[in-house]
């Protein structure tokens, strides 16, 4: 068996609803039948809720994710994550079956499929185990533990995530997706042939599974130990990091090659676009053009209603996992925007512009938080409401339009590629504007191309839609908070500064407490689970932006509230970097650090980026050394693999500087045109103050004062030494360069 084993990746959640802790007695506030299974009177909840055809439910109907709400009518006996489970689990001598996954994830659904809504395998696991079902977003500190052990015996990892592990919570067997029968094709067991070996094994070698278990969470222990003893960071890093993603970089369609998938991972622009700025190395700037051009221009993009899928499937960005994360949209948005801080390319702009509607559009709840992400899936089928057939668009639209979209879009009679296994379109550019422009001969030729895809997004608008996950994570408001606020100064847009702060102001109404202790999501009007590094770096960064953006000084404020909250409850005192939970946390299985830049950066990374900036702003040596222990912390790793971790580069590149600390003094009307400047001056290393407040963070800044005839000046100030102010934006900019 062991061919199928792979080592697992666990998740970890917790359920707002607790049932009775007695084992012997079933709380009295619900009816079951003999199995257990949750009988409800029609009422109000069941409307929300998806059917099973029937009147009978498992425990996973009074929580608040999405994820755990699609499973509430399987036959499986879910429990959520409480301790109830593992009470129930030890009494019984029953081993956890733990399955992982969240909403948007296409095979996660097709797991429930095939298994979960399965009467024969269900059964299997309801005699079998106590079975256990967790929303990944909703607990990234467990994902974070288990994930690592995953990539580090297995080397890969990923969602539905199947863990078996003892009642104590310690794996001993796990994989990713299963299907119902084995496929010894694509080496994969069966849950009808796994389920009745693991139980063979629980019964007959418990002893060996147990040792097995407590083998695996002993390597995760130890590999957390510190080694950044007389480690010392190499003084050629950014070189280095620069260099590997150079040997990566695919010149053909850009991104960066080393597996079948391409992954945006919009930090890695963004560190290059910096390392332009600090070397002139044009290569650099030529890797951030090519691939967010491509990026732009591939199927990877909503070319009909905007925004970008996960990632793509294949080397072109032609065929994307047509799941649209809300991190990665904000995250795109930065590296847009750094890229159009070069050279103001238009393109850029446009693309920002693109992703922010679609966000604020499709996104964004009315009381300003910002929805997690939407389905892959439509209709039981992923991509199908992107996808496109020659003869839908030719009823559609007349002649003249179609041959016009068809030739933009790479509309094909048979199909410009293959999704689920059949022949498709999916709407991308293969030419550019320019061309485009010449061979039609026309002025308008953009106007008319935005016509023609407004009518398609219209008629695209009576399909299924893709699900929506519409839960409100404090972390992801956050990096969505940080994007919209660069976009709003630099592009000189107010709307996005309005939904920036609204968001900004609905997770301080629900998700920050009065103590500066965060909580993570808010759904149904139910807030809750602790906050995690995440939300704290992400959201504090967030502030930052909108402080620079807006000089609302409660912002920043907050975000030294929380930093200081930060520091006290996640701060490796001894060894120095922050940790994933806080000291008021759950305890897990390990206590661990994440340095890694993937999907999203590390919470260290933002964080190091966070401090350097603050201590700047506010004149705080001590926040610039927290970001100088975080470099510490994770010298070893950064001398190794410094390309992974582009965030805390970008902190390392503004810590090395040249960086400067821009205040501006005197009345805010007569200073709006030198702000707007300063705002879209393109140095990436500098932060902007604004006095003209009387909090006592800036009490610092007494002596910056406006002339005496009130016209605005500006002090452009580096490692806290400032010339002359000045009021000329030729000599603002010289300062800057």
């Amino acid at each position: 068996m062991n061919k199928f084993i792979y080592i697992f990746v666990f998740f970890y959640t917790i359920s707002f609803y607790v049932f009775s802790s007695n084992d012997d007695t079933m709380n009295n506030k619900y009816i079951y039948n003999e199995n257990g299974r949750i009988i409800i009177p029609d009422n109000e909840i069941i409307s929300k809720l998806p059917g099973n055809g029937g009147d009978l439910w498992n425990r996973l109907i009074f929580e608040s994710s999405p994820y755990l709400l699609q499973h509430a009518a399987n036959p499986v006996d879910w429990y959520p994550w409480c301790e109830e489970a593992f009470k129930l689990a030890k009494k019984l001598n029953k081993p956890i079956f733990l399955s992982i996954g969240y909403t948007t994830c296409h095979w996660c659904h097709v797991m429930e499929h095939e298994s979960f809504e399965d009467l024969g395998v269900s059964q299997l696991m309801n005699d079998t185990f106590i079975n256990i079902k967790v929303d990944r977003e909703e607990r990234p500190d467990i994902d974070n533990v288990y994930m690592e052990v995953t990539q580090e015996l297995t080397g890969r990892g990923g969602w539905p995530m199947t863990v078996i592990m003892t009642p104590d919570k310690k794996p001993f067997f796990a994989g990713t997706y299963f299907p119902k029968k084995s496929r010894p094709r694509y080496n994969r067991i069966g849950m009808l042939e796994l389920i009745p070996e693991i139980n063979h094994l629980w019964n007959k070698k418990n002893d060996s599974l147990i040792i097995s278990a407590n083998n695996i969470v002993s390597k995760i222990q130890k590999k957390h130990l510190s080694n950044n003893n007389n480690v010392y960071l190499k003084k050629n890093i950014l070189d280095n990091a620069f260099n590997s993603f150079d040997r990566r970089f695919d010149d053909i369609y850009g991104g960066f090659t080393g597996s079948k998938n391409k992954f945006p991972k919009p930090h890695d622009y963004s560190f290059l676009t910096k390392y332009y700025f600090k070397t002139n190395n044009p290569r650099s700037y030529e890797i951030v053009k090519k691939s967010l051009y491509e990026m732009k221009r591939g199927g990877i993009y909503d070319q009909i209603g905007f925004g970008f899928h996960r990632y793509s499937t294949d080397k072109k960005w032609l065929v994307p996992h047509f799941e649209k994360m809300l991190y990665d949209q904000a995250m795109l948005i930065h590296a847009y925007l750094d890229a159009y801080l070069i050279n103001n390319d238009i393109f850029y702009k446009d693309t920002v512009e693109e992703i922010c509607k679609y966000v604020l559009r499709d996104m964004t709840d009315e009381a300003g938080g910002f929805y997690s992400a939407e389905d892959a899936d439509s209709q039981g089928e992923e991509g199908i409401f992107y996808i496109w057939d020659e003869v839908e668009l030719k009823n559609l639209l007349n002649e003249d339009e179609y041959i016009f979209i068809s030739d933009i879009l790479n509309i094909e009679s048979n199909g410009n590629s293959v999704v689920e296994g059949k022949r498709t379109n999916i709407p991308h550019f293969t030419k550019n504007w320019n061309n485009i422009s010449l061979e039609y001969a026309a002025n308008d030729v953009k106007d008319k191309y935005n016509l023609i895809r407004k009518k398609i997004f219209l008629h695209r608008e009576k399909r299924v839609h893709p699900q929506k996950d519409d839960k409100i994570l404090t972390d992801w408001n956050g990096l969505m908070i940080s994007a919209l606020s660069r976009a709003a100064a630099i592009l000189e847009n107010n709307d996005y500064l309005i939904a920036a702060k609204k968001s900004a102001d609905f997770i301080i109404d629900n998700l920050v407490l009065d103590d500066g202790k965060l909580l993570k999501r808010f759904r149904n009007d139910i807030a809750g689970i602790d906050g995690m590094i995440e939300d704290y770096a992400f959201f504090i960064w967030g502030l930052i932006e909108l402080y620079e953006a807006d000089f609302e000084v409660k912002y920043i404020e907050l975000a030294a509230k929380l930093s200081d909250y930060q520091i006290e409850h996640f701060w490796d005192f001894e060894n120095k970097g922050f940790y994933f939970t806080s000291d008021i946390s759950e305890e897990l299985i390990v206590k661990s650090k994440e340095i890694y830049d993937g999907a999203i950066p590390s919470g260290n990374s933002v964080s190091a980026y966070n401090y350097i900036r603050l201590s700047r702003i506010l004149s705080r040596y001590d926040y610039e050394e927290i970001t100088l222990g975080i470099i510490d912390a994770f010298a070893y790793n950064l001398n190794r693999h410094a390309s992974g971790s582009t965030m805390l580069l970008q902190a390392l590149n503004f810590l090395e500087g040249p960086s400067y600390e821009v205040i501006i003094a005197g009345d805010r009307n007569k200073a709006k045109d030198v702000i707007k400047f300063i705002q879209k001056n393109n140095n990436p290393n500098k932060v902007i103050i604004y006095n003209d407040s009387e909090s006592k963070l800036f009490d610092f800044l007494d002596y910056y004062k406006p002339s005496e005839h009130g016209k605005p000046l500006v002090y452009v100030c580096q490692n806290y030494s400032c010339k002359l102010p000045t009021s000329d934006v030729e000599k603002i900019k010289n300062m800057l360069k």
